[in-house]
């Protein structure tokens, strides 16, 4: 069984990914279980693919094992595409998703609602070695509201209202975010890759 390290210390993301890839054959390890808990990883790119790449190659190159790292943000109509590749950090350091909002709410305070349109990004990035890259991008629109709903998610999920489903990200089932979200879409196409891939294989149950 092959060994893939996720470049992040967010168990969110973990589970996520252990969810959706669990079809194939390889344990995903998370920082911490590989002695890396608490690495800072410079994202200074002025992409999401940049920076997923970026984190990717970092882990890889530590662990001596391929790595998975992605790069997500927000990206609001309204203010030009902010708070993109700065969305973890939008309201300064140290990042904390509730000044993120604050910050967020008050910059669109008084936009009408035709003018909260927004996109959630995910760029997913699986580095084995510098000929062998596979880089995954998912999107999902929605609309920026002018205060927080529902209680699950994180990050600016309870402000992302999808008006399908009539709900925000912090109001769907786990379930149902990976359904529709801009991680969950980008999995799928990682997924596709991975398949084409013979380094990962399916799993095949006895």
């Amino acid at each position: 069984m092959n060994k893939v390290v996720l470049a992040s210390s967010n168990s969110h993301k973990l589970k996520e990914l252990q969810a959706m890839l669990s079809e194939f054959d390889f344990e995903l390890l998370s920082l911490s279980d590989v002695g890396l808990a608490g690495l800072d990883i410079p994202e200074d790119g002025d992409t999401f693919e940049a920076n997923s790449l970026q984190k990717a190659k970092v882990v890889a190159g530590l662990t001596g094992y391929p790595a998975i790292a992605d790069d997500s943000g927000l990206m609001v109509d309204h203010l030009n595409g902010a708070p993109g590749v700065y969305s973890a950090r939008y309201a300064g350091e140290p990042k904390s998703d509730k000044a993120n909002n604050a910050k967020l709410i008050e910059s669109l305070r008084g936009v009408p609602e035709s003018g909260r349109t927004a996109k959630f990004v995910t760029v997913i990035t699986l580095f084995v070695k510098e000929d062998q890259i596979l880089t995954a991008r998912g999107e999902v629109e929605g609309q920026i509201l002018s205060e927080e709903r529902g209680s699950g998610g994180f990050g600016y999920d309870p402000l992302f209202y999808v008006e399908s489903l009539d709900k925000t990200f912090a109001e769907l089932s786990g379930d149902e975010k990976n359904a529709i979200s801009h991680r969950g879409r980008a999995i799928l196409k990682l997924r596709s890759l991975l398949a084409e891939d013979h380094n990962f294989a399916v799993k095949h149950e006895d």
